[in-house]
């Protein structure tokens, strides 16, 4: 369990931003995975009362608030309606709808994690971060750029008819990903992004013309894999053949 000196809730996004400069100072999310390690902040930030615990949509996007749970993202209606299952899909084997209930979207991409399944969904969905200070930066960029003391304020989901499927390999049903994979068309193209290698989500592009089962090696043999205890570099990379051979098809079923 984590420790803190001062607890804030922030009235406004500057004086969130200002008080997460100072050294140790933590922006709190859902607390899902901070409760679980051992650290002590000076000063510990709390975002619920800033309004980003909502899903809104625009004519370009989905807007989802840094805030909103991911049980509010699994059974949002206007998000299923528009992507299909892939979103729920995507967080319902995260531990259970309790947890589900208090972790957020903002810890889940902020902490850039290479198990967590909305990022590696998003990415390929095409998705943008809004950041306090840094403005709006693509989820492609963001996911590779260092950890600093910015503010993540929303994720927002661009609507470009998108066509995504969503398939991972799990030792248990609520464990991390052995492998994530999310496979997205659209009218320009179709990508691939690979998840839990154990390193972060990256994005393949599929060549204009190319079969399903070349797409699926080609992605197998340029994503760079490693072993941890749930999974060889050599088990991985078989797996990621067969789910982005089995995401790829279902699109194309579809």
């Amino acid at each position: 369990m984590f420790t803190t000196q001062n607890y804030v809730v922030a009235s406004s996004l500057d004086e969130a931003y200002e008080l997460n400069q100072k050294p140790k100072s933590t922006v709190l999310g859902g607390c899902g995975w901070l409760k679980m390690g051992r650290r002590m902040m000076s000063t510990a930030i709390d975002l619920s009362k800033l309004g980003l615990d909502q899903i809104t949509e625009q004519d370009e996007y989905f807007a989802l608030g840094a805030m909103v749970t991911l049980r509010q993202i699994e059974t949002h209606p206007g998000l299923a309606a528009y992507f299909g299952d892939c979103i729920a899909e995507c967080v319902r084997h995260i531990v259970g709808v309790q947890f589900r209930n208090c972790a957020t979207i903002g810890g889940s991409i902020w902490g850039r994690f290479g198990f967590s399944d909305p990022l590696t969904l998003f990415l390929s969905l095409g998705a943008e971060v809004v950041l306090h200070k840094a403005g709006v930066v693509a989820l492609a960029d963001f996911v590779n750029m260092p950890y600093d003391r910015d503010i993540l304020v929303e994720v927002r989901l661009p609507k470009r008819g998108q066509k995504a499927a969503y398939v991972t390999h799990r030792a248990s049903a609520t464990d991390f990903p052995v492998l994530a994979v999310a496979v997205c068309r659209t009218a320009d193209q179709t990508v691939c992004a690979v998840g839990a290698r154990p390193q972060r989500a990256a994005l393949v592009v599929r060549e204009d013309g190319e079969a399903v089962q070349a797409f699926a090696d080609r992605c197998a043999d340029t994503l760079t894999f490693s072993s941890n205890l749930r999974g060889s570099a050599e088990y991985r990379a078989h797996l990621c053949r067969v789910l982005v051979r089995r995401a790829a098809l279902a699109i194309e079923e579809d």
